[in-house]
């Protein structure tokens, strides 16, 4: 399964679009995640500084 932000701590610091090796983040308000291009490497999660995003089950 693709990662998942949680809109709630999500801050849209763009940290994890900066360091997603496949780009499939986008950042506006929030982080948004294109779930057919997510390759599930886990990036993302280790380096958010807000711990708004995980990968689902």
């Amino acid at each position: 399964m693709a990662a998942k932000v949680d809109p709630n701590k999500c801050t849209g610091c763009g940290t994890c679009e900066d360091v997603c090796p496949v780009e499939c983040i986008k950042v506006n308000d929030v982080a948004v995640i294109n779930e057919s291009e997510c390759s599930e490497c886990g990036t993302c999660v280790d380096e958010c500084p807000q711990e708004a995003i995980e990968l689902a089950d």
